[in-house]
């Protein structure tokens, strides 16, 4: 049972997004146009959670996955980005306006991805989420398919903008947990900006937040989960939104947020994560962590602002 801990407990290893799309389009006989990337590694991403050693391990009920929450955190990172990619498919990507009629496949994708990660039985997460990539399996050969133009993939400025905004959204909150492994006092800022604004609930005006300590290996643990998933989507982007990146002379900037985030997947060599003090005398995994979201981040707003420009 300790080795089967031990080998689930393995975080997968990055992949090629070019060549994990070439090897598709060649074993489907699909043409690789516009998108094709960026799609088939939504695919790949979403069949590495249930394709992984291990299999799908964030609704297991029995030993030894049931006594593992590391990688379950890992995949619920992952399963996030999943989710907000097909949102942003079905919603923005795959659609020239806002009034047009969207695309039935992206249609079912979406609420498949949705069903709660620790859903065992009725229905079974991993049974939901194999159909949400066969939907977007469908999508893809619809995408490939010259003489379907009902099945669109738009690489715009204003559809990126669009995702990169909720990624920032997931990142500055991430990057909150993480750095709240210590426990801080904020000034809270939640009406800052507005003088008539109002909240439904009073709230003080410090507030203290701390990540509970049973929880903070599972926020380091979804973080790197999701960054692991943004880099490959990135890579992904980089190739299908290329002409749009070069005329806005962003691409260096969509490089520099991949290495920001690569640096999240460095190796932990320690068998906890540790949690020591500000600049006490032991490591603080959560606090570095944070400092490198937080960086990719910034570079993320940047690049939103960018991105906007004529």
């Amino acid at each position: 049972m300790l080795i089967l801990s031990f080998i689930w407990g393995q975080e997968p290893e990055q992949f090629d997004v070019l060549e994990s799309a070439r090897q598709r389009a060649e074993k489907h006989q699909e043409k690789m146009v516009t998108g094709y990337v960026t799609t088939s590694t939504l695919i790949q991403i979403a069949s590495t959670l249930l394709d992984k050693p291990g299999g799908y391990l964030s609704n297991d009920v029995m030993p030894p996955s049931v006594m593992m929450d590391n990688i379950p955190s890992w995949e619920f990172g992952v399963l996030v980005q999943v989710r907000d990619f097909t949102k942003a498919l079905r919603n923005d990507i795959s659609r020239a306006q806002t009034q047009s009629q969207e695309n039935p496949d992206l249609a079912k994708a979406e609420p498949q991805f949705n069903v709660n990660s620790n859903s065992w039985l009725f229905p079974a997460a991993e049974r939901e989420y194999r159909k949400g990539i066969e939907d977007l399996e469908r999508y893809l050969h619809g995408l490939s398919n010259q003489n379907d133009p009902n099945t669109q993939f738009f690489a715009r400025a204003d559809n990126l903008r669009d995702w990169l905004k909720i990624v920032a959204i997931r990142l500055g909150s991430l990057s909150q947990r993480l750095s709240a492994s210590v426990g801080q006092e904020r000034i809270n800022t939640n009406l800052a900006g507005d003088i008539a604004a109002e909240g439904s609930t009073r709230e003080a005006d410090q507030i203290t937040v701390k990540t509970p300590w049973l929880e903070i290996d599972n926020v380091f643990y979804e973080a790197r989960g999701t960054c692991w998933a943004l880099i490959h989507l990135l890579r992904a982007i980089e190739i299908d939104f290329q002409p749009v990146l070069q005329k806005k002379n962003a691409v260096r900037s969509l490089q520099q947020i991949i290495r920001e985030l690569e640096a999240t997947q460095r190796r932990v060599w320690s068998p906890y994560v540790l949690n020591g003090s500000d600049f006490g005398i032991f490591a603080n995994y959560s606090l570095v962590m944070s400092s490198y979201v937080s960086r990719a981040n910034a570079a993320i707003i940047d690049l939103r602002d960018l991105l906007a420009q004529g």
